[in-house]
């Protein structure tokens, strides 16, 4: 029986792996977290998906418990901000798409569409919704769809069948604080000290780390959680490491932490906003009491001094007190994640760019799988292979649907965004652009393997980028409109209904920290 695991790094990962293998497997297994004071939590992943909620129910953890603790705040979807062309916005929203005698709104409206307005805002509720700055929750706690509602239990990333209609920001330092907590009570052993060495048996396998303090920590299994440097998977056992960057050249990022003391006059934004840039974009993500900035950028095309500076200008002009982050990111992922007895979640594992909000997904995904395929003293090598294979299968999904964006963006003024349309592409996706241009995808036409991304996804953003099909499907023109007719309808009497009723975000969340 593997009875040790032994996580190296702490911050959002480590802390997250600890909390989710403590909650798997209670006392059964020994979980021990090192971690230096001396290394910081960088902090990127501020904004995440909607199926989050699987780990903290997962955990047996209400929101109102933690979300007060994390500065907390909802996120009902993506504004993408001037990435058609200046002054043009969309929003990626938490939504599904309705349907109509088998067919998506999305179908439909290119044939019965109001071009007045714009798809998102005539085929979902969300748009409306962020734009009111409506919370999903009523003063009550309860949801505005109420169906959806309710714990998940012991579920996974991968078991959600209902599209749950919202995620959360959250300050991902004090995220791992809670998690702390949350752990140490229920028995991870906690050793704050820095790892100077890390010993290998005969096998090649990690046999224990060093401490400068504590000496010697052995265990059967050992996580990495060191980051970007990867010090057990990259440096110890020398996985190679697999670029991305030959298709997302985006590899560096600035990041302000810009406090916001008047949210109770002007009210705080349900989303994360993704405003293109000369040489990349800029993220905005409001949480309970400031807002996180940053900017993601290709140094091809921008020095970090011109992006703090940019990034300066268009957060916060005049506070030149705030303490600018800059991080030089890895794009790519390991060969493989789990290497003998060695298994890499978060940065150490892997990172695409913030954008679409898929750090905090890699590190959920990650351990969820790592509990699903958790070895015996035998080290079933077809375990190490499934885990490997979903893990890839995810971040090569993601890296595609990230290309999609600048690829199909119609955003062409200067060098940066002309190259993003000649650069070169993953396998396959050429194929769905083009299948894209003729008809709206579906789900057997999106990347086939689990990547977190429905096909509403793909369909959201290649409508709102300008890559639209050229004409509806032929077949419409012989089907009877009126059902589609009404659940358009329907949807804006829906819409309607819930601006008028729904509290403001920033009402609901002061409730909750008020009671908190």
């Amino acid at each position: 029986m593997i009875k040790s695991v032994v996580i190296v790094g702490g911050g959002t990962a480590g802390w997250m792996s600890a909390s989710y293998l403590k909650a798997a497997f209670g006392d059964r297994v020994d979980v021990t977290l090192v971690e230096s004071d001396r290394v910081s939590t960088i902090g990127v992943g501020e904004a995440t998906f909607s199926t989050v909620r699987h780990f903290f129910d997962y955990l047996g953890l209400d929101e109102r418990e933690w979300l007060p603790e994390c500065a907390g705040s909802y996120k009902l979807g993506i504004r993408f901000e001037n990435w058609r062309k200046p002054g043009h916005h969309f929003y990626h929203p938490f939504e599904r798409l309705r349907t109509a005698e088998g067919f998506t709104l999305a179908d439909w409206w290119l044939l019965e569409g109001d071009r007045s307005e714009p798809f998102d805002r005539s085929c979902f509720i969300t748009p409306a919704l962020c734009e009111a700055q409506r919370s999903p929750r009523m003063l009550d706690g309860s949801l505005f769809a109420g169906d959806l509602d309710g714990s998940l239990g012991r579920s996974t990333l991968e078991d959600q069948r209902d599209q749950f209609p919202y995620a959360y920001h959250f300050d991902a330092s004090l995220l791992a604080k809670f998690l702390t907590k949350y752990g140490t009570d229920r028995g991870v052993r906690h050793v704050v000290d820095d790892v100077v060495d890390v010993a290998r048996d005969q096998r090649g396998w990690i046999d224990h780390v060093t401490t400068r303090e504590h000496g010697e920590i052995s265990g059967d299994l050992f996580i990495d959680c060191t980051g970007f440097r990867g010090l057990l998977i990259n440096q110890t056992l020398e996985e190679p490491f697999e670029s991305f960057q030959d298709v997302l050249p985006n590899n560096r990022a600035v990041a302000l932490r810009v406090p916001q003391p008047d949210q109770a006059t002007k009210g705080m934004r349900p989303y994360t906003t993704a405003t293109a840039m000369d040489a990349g974009w800029i993220w905005t993500i409001p949480l309970f009491g400031r807002n996180g900035n940053g900017y993601v950028y290709s140094d091809e095309f921008c020095t970090p001094e011109e992006a703090e500076r940019t990034l300066r200008e268009f957060a916060a002009p005049g506070q030149d007190d705030l303490e600018a982050n800059h991080i030089r990111m890895r794009i790519g992922r390991n060969r493989r994640s789990w290497v003998n007895n060695c298994v890499a979640i978060g940065l150490s594992s892997a990172f695409v760019e913030p954008l679409e909000s898929t750090g905090i997904f890699f590190i959920q995904h990650g351990i969820e799988q790592l509990v699903k395929n958790f070895p015996d003293q035998h080290w079933d090598p077809a375990l190490m292979k499934d885990y490997n294979d979903r893990v890839a299968n995810v971040l090569d999904g993601v890296k595609e649907f990230l290309v999609l964006h600048y690829r199909a963006a119609e955003r062409d003024d200067n060098a940066y965004w002309k190259e993003a349309k000649v650069r070169p592409i993953p396998d396959g996706l050429a194929a769905r652009l083009e299948t894209a241009s003729s008809h709206i995808l579906d789900e057997h036409t999106i990347y086939p393997a689990y990547h977190g991304f429905e096909q509403y996804s793909w369909i959201t953003m290649l409508m709102g980028l300008g890559h639209e099909p050229v004409r509806p499907r032929p077949t419409l023109a012989h089907l009877d409109p009126a059902a589609a007719r009404a659940e358009l309808a329907a949807l804006k009497a829906d819409t309607e209904r819930l601006v008028n009723s729904l509290p403001s975000c920033y009402e609901y969340l002061a409730s909750i920290n008020k009671a908190g």
